[in-house]
């Protein structure tokens, strides 16, 4: 393993490796964004109904908790590239089994991409910590950004597969062909290994749990607060008198306003002012929420300009994480398991609250969860400076 920061990282241009990380974050997000324009044509496959077939997030998910929990200690341990490499494997056979696959049988392949998909999100976002270390933040912010990229394109993909041939296959296999080109391109490359002082301190120095809770509460809420806007707001526009048409669109805009916003993070990441960031992010995501609630903007500006929110934080937070608690995989593991929480529990309890209250209990939950968040930036705050953080910017 490499033992040092490769010459290209030194002098501040992109190594082999980010490039590789880059773009296998563009496949892992067409692997993320495939199943859900997939999924009438998967019913149709496998003679199944929608509830039967509404069976594949479960098993994603149930993946997805497994594999943050499982790789992230394994890449403490063993080399990240090959790990990664493993999991490429994986979610490559899987992308081609998922459209040939009888239900049950696809049922345990989609588990087995949940687990790879996130162990994969994990090494990239670990390995690339390891490479740019403590200016690592402009680069986890250009990760994502290719991960929605992903998720944005992969839409197209399936319907160019549609008229090509009527089915999904060509969609899923062109994604696996995508993952055959990143594990050719990161063989033959040197895993980044963590610094000496970070393996020393992981070692000898217990981890701030008071902190590290902090941060796993504000990583789940955040993607609970994430998947629940881009999951429901179709929904709530519609009740809300949007035609469907119209409707769809919104979900569009808060990707691709998501996705924009987090290339337009990277200058304000390299200030390193990472509390300023995330009070001003989040002081623009309540007044779109309360200009929601009390209709004063059209509901395309408020997607977009929640969106452009929203884009920052993730990778604002990740940063902070790697400054304040030096993340080693078992830590990012368990931050990745959080966001999983995250994005089920908050998204499911959204649709018993408008059938209960009506449309308008969505954007009173997202609010709730945003002051939660903003509670818990100053909570952030406090304990950073009783442990004497040294980075005055923070």
């Amino acid at each position: 393993m490499a033992n040092s920061l490769p010459a290209a990282v030194r002098s501040g241009a992109l190594s082999q490796p980010t490039l590789s990380y880059f773009l296998m974050f563009i496949a892992i997000g067409m692997v993320s964004g495939i199943l859900g324009p997939s999924l009438t044509h998967l019913a149709e496959q496998t003679g199944s109904t929608m509830s039967q077939i509404a069976l594949l997030f479960t098993a994603r998910a149930l993946g997805v908790m497994c594999g943050a929990v499982i790789t992230g200690r394994l890449l403490d341990r063993f080399d990240g590239h090959r790990i990664i490499l493993v999991m490429i494997l994986l979610t490559l056979v899987s992308m081609l089994l998922v459209p040939l696959s009888p239900l049950l049988l696809m049922m345990l392949v989609i588990f087995v991409l949940g687990y790879a998909e996130v162990s994969i999100n994990v090494g990239g976002n670990l390995m690339l910590m390891r490479c740019y270390r403590e200016r690592s933040g402009p680069y986890i912010s250009a990760l994502h950004f290719c991960f929605g990229l992903g998720a944005m394109t992969v839409p197209l993909l399936v319907v160019w597969s549609l008229n090509l041939s009527g089915a999904v296959i060509w969609s899923f296999w062109a994604v696996a062909l995508l993952l055959l080109m990143v594990g050719l391109m990161l063989f033959p490359q040197p895993s980044p290994s963590p610094p000496e002082t970070q393996v020393a301190e992981s070692e000898d120095k217990p981890v701030d749990l008071p902190l590290f809770l902090i941060l796993l509460l504000m990583f789940s809420i955040y993607v609970g607060i994430e998947m629940t806007y881009a999951g429901w707001i179709s929904t709530y526009a519609v009740l809300e008198g949007l035609s469907s048409s119209d409707s769809a669109y919104l979900v569009s805009v808060f990707w691709f306003s998501l996705s924009i916003g987090r290339l337009l993070a990277i200058p304000l990441l390299r200030t390193g002012r990472y509390m300023t960031i995330l009070l001003g992010c989040f002081l623009l995501a309540v007044m779109m929420i309360i200009s929601l609630i009390k209709g004063a903007l059209s509901l395309f500006w408020i997607t977009l300009l929640f969106g452009l929110s929203m884009s920052a934080i993730f990778p604002t937070l990740f940063t902070l994480g790697s400054l304040l608690l030096k993340l080693n995989g078992k830590l990012t593991g368990l931050i990745f398991l959080s966001c999983g929480v995250g994005a089920m529990v908050a998204p499911s309890l959204t649709g018993p609250l408008i059938d209960k209250f009506s449309a308008a209990a969505m954007p009173l939950l997202l609010l709730g969860m945003l002051l939660v968040m903003l509670l818990g930036v100053v909570a952030l705050r406090l304990r950073t400076r009783f442990l004497y953080v040294e980075n005055d910017r923070l």
